[in-house]
């Protein structure tokens, strides 16, 4: 399949050919037949782009505070390193799409095979789609004028939030494409409307659709012409479907508005209010979010829990449908909105066009009919060279997972460590491609099958979502691949059984296996240091390990105990692991202490302590919490131990306290030790010696599901 991806580091926009997704759970496979460039936001999106460093952090002052506070905790290095990994994440352009449904994934219903759909999904032959993010297209509405269903469901959705009834006076400003749909949908529902736009083509669309104009490009006072569309007494409504940074829609939409009138900003402006002119007319504003309730709900769209219609009657879907029916009505005509048509394989092209035409409108991809088959490759070359030593002892890595952490940590560690990279796999195939071919992949593809399917490649790296561990070590263990996976090894008891049952099949085969999980912070440089200072001495030790955590969203994937296993499981073994290694003793008991729930947060089990007591005597505590400020350190381990305290700050310094022979030291850049891990475990794979034991691991990941399972039959 082929995909239009946006580079947000130099502006960059590439047709790419990368492996089909794999239908999932929940969703759709589609084939698309056409798709629409969304003018405003891809646009945006584009010169967002090309801009120079400068002027992004100049549009996002919002993020440039996350930087300079990533900065204090962890240096100027890593957050450099960091912020060029952002930007170089490929951004798939487009939401504006229709096709024919190949494949349904399990648990949908109302889909099936053959099916014509619109959908939000993304510029390319084959995209895969949740289900509620989908309607079938109705006979009679072809497949251009279905892909701007999306687009037309943005427009619905302010007009639902303005509520106009019946002959009501509404302005519109703004006549790019939502704003002209938006004027088509107000005069389906009667309202007289007035349309506000400098650009003249646009206003005499608007008129063609039914709508009075104003242009203030000619000279033509905006707020006099809602005033007097509002026959003196102002109008009861105001959509902004405009983009600009510009606060002057937002004072003019006040300034026109009869009292007690309505604003909806649905495009994209500046949003410095006068009080007075909201106060005295006791105006109401509010935000539109994209197609309507279910947009950013997880829930909603990733799994597929629909909003019962008693209670939220309209939906993303519904008004999906809406739209449609609409279209198939004759009384939504999008056919004058089309400016040109393009080939999807001329698609640059079009994004030429997008970009040296600012008043250009709809740009409609058309793609080829191609069979399915033929667009559906499970792995692409990827133009690198193929790794040649097969026959050797020497490893040869397939990946699983192209995320965050994969491109920006373990793939780099795993290529310096010199490790034969031959195939990349991740779920949608674009990452895979992108980071493959960067870091000097043979090959990519969707499906881990393919990989272990490869009797070349001898190890697996896994760096998938955490409740994809266990079943992917339990199948790699299986083909016979060494195995390194990043933690935790597992979410539940039942999964280390298996794990364990695997691993000591493979070893009874004769096929000595290596199994490692990506415990990376022993092997940092300054807790190695602290490790050989500890050796000599025999007495038990007091270790305190704090973890600045940080607060994150509540609906993200890793509080989802199902998915991520909440934070404690998937962030403290790190640490469980860390103070294992460093008493050099098994756990004999372990507890926690979880923060009583607080009932204004969704999340509550992210602020713990966690004791430790191990056979030899020692003791430690792992203070885990969310809630703290980000000038402290993010990581803080304490030693104390033979009348001397060692204490380490973030993996960039370490300070000794009445501890001869341990000179303070500082690292110029954070190391938390990924790439000292990586060439730990690969030297194991070539030698067949062990890093870290298999017992050991099973322990340590074992104390980590039973005080998840302890912390949360507390909080029950």
């Amino acid at each position: 399949m082929k995909q239009i991806l946006q580079n947000m580091g130099n502006g960059q926009t590439s047709l790419v050919e990368a492996p089909a997704p794999k239908v999932a759970p929940g969703t759709l496979l589609i084939r698309t037949t056409h798709s629409l460039i969304s003018a405003g936001t891809e646009r945006m999106l584009v010169d967002f782009g090309k801009a120079s460093l400068l002027d992004k952090a100049r549009q996002q002052p919002e993020k440039v505070k996350m930087v300079l506070d990533k900065v204090k905790t962890e240096g100027l290095l890593t957050t450099i390193d960091a912020v060029r990994s952002k930007l170089d994440q490929p951004l798939p352009l487009g939401y504006c799409n229709a096709g024919v449904v190949l494949e349904v994934g399990a648990g949908v219903e109302g889909f099936r095979p053959g099916d014509r759909v619109a959908s939000n999904g993304p510029h390319a032959d084959i995209v895969r789609v949740p289900k509620n993010l989908c309607a079938r297209i109705p006979d009679g509405v072809a497949g251009d004028m279905a892909s701007f269903t999306a687009l037309a469901a943005i427009g619905l959705q302010g007009i639902r939030l303005a509520a106009p009834t019946l002959g009501e006076r509404v302005v519109v400003i703004g006549l790019g494409l939502i704003g002209l749909l938006t004027v088509q949908l107000l005069r389906a529902q009667g309202c007289q409307v007035l349309g506000i736009d400098f650009d003249e083509q646009k206003l005499a669309l608007a008129r063609h659709y039914g709508a009075e104009v104003c242009n203030p490009a000619k000279g033509e006072d905006a707020v006099a012409a809602g005033l007097a569309f509002g026959k003196g007494q102002g109008v009861d409504a105001v959509l902004i479907t405009a983009s600009t940074k510009s606060s002057d829609p937002v004072t003019q939409a006040a300034r026109m508005s009869r009292k007690r009138g309505r604003i909806i900003l649905v495009g994209v402006t500046g949003l410095e209010l006068n009080r007075s002119d909201f106060y005295e007319k006791e105006l109401s504003f509010q935000v539109s979010c994209s197609y309507g309730p279910g947009r950013y709900d997880d829930d909603y769209e990733q799994r597929g829990q629909d909003y019962p219609l008693a209670f939220v009657r309209w939906t993303e879907q519904r008004n999906f449908q809406a739209i449609l029916a609409l279209l198939q009505q004759g009384k939504l005509d999008v056919s004058r909105l089309i400016a040109q048509r393009f080939s999807f394989e001329d698609a640059l092209a079009a994004y030429d066009t997008l970009t040296s035409d600012r008043s250009a409108l709809g740009l409609v991809l058309e793609y080829p009919a191609v069979d399915a088959a033929v667009l559906q490759p499970k792995v692409v070359a990827l133009g690198n060279a193929q790794p040649a030593n097969y026959a050797t002892a020497e490893p040869v890595v397939g990946f699983i997972g192209a995320g965050n952490y994969a491109s920006r940590m373990l793939i780099p560690a795993f290529k310096a460590a010199g490790a034969q990279l031959h195939t990349i796999v991740s779920s949608g195939g674009v990452s895979g491609v992108h980071h493959g071919r960067k870091a000097g992949f043979a090959y990519a593809a969707t499906d881990m099958a393919e990989v272990l399917l490869q009797p070349g490649i001898n190890t697996i790296a896994i760096a998938t979502r955490h409740d994809a561990h266990a079943a992917q070590v339990v199948r790699a263990l299986e083909a016979g691949k060494h195995v390194f996976v990043e933690k935790p090894l597992a979410l539940r008891l039942d999964e280390l059984q298996s794990i364990e049952r695997a691993y000591r099949s493979a070893q009874t085969n004769g096929d000595c296996m290596q199994l490692m999980v990506g415990f990376n912070r022993r092997f940092a440089p300054l807790i190695q240091q602290i490790f050989r200072a500890l050796q000599p001495i025999k007495a038990p030790k007091s270790f305190i390990y704090t973890v600045n955590a940080g607060a994150i969203p509540a609906d993200h994937w890793t509080q989802d105990r199902s998915v991520g296993g909440g934070r404690i499981l998937g962030e403290a073994c790190h640490f469980i692991d860390l103070l294992r290694f460093l008493a050099g003793s098994a756990i004999e008991k372990a507890d926690i202490l979880t923060m009583p729930p607080n009932p204004a947060l969704a999340a509550s089990d992210d602020k713990a302590i966690i004791s430790l007591k191990f056979a030899d005597g020692s003791i430690g505590c792992i203070q885990y919490f969310a809630n703290g400020g980000k000038a402290f350190p993010k990581e803080r381990l304490e030693v104390f131990c033979n009348d001397g305290v060692l204490q380490m700050d973030n993996f960039l310094r370490l300070r000794a306290f009445d501890w001869p022979g341990v000179k303070n030291s500082r690292l110029w850049k954070q190391d938390k030790g990924q790439q000292a891990c990586a060439v730990a475990f690969l030297d194991a794979v070539r030698t067949g010696t062990t890093v870290i034991p298999f017992e050991e691991l099973l322990e340590v990941s074992r104390v980590s599901v039973e005080l998840s399972e302890q912390q949360k039959a507390v909080s029950a």
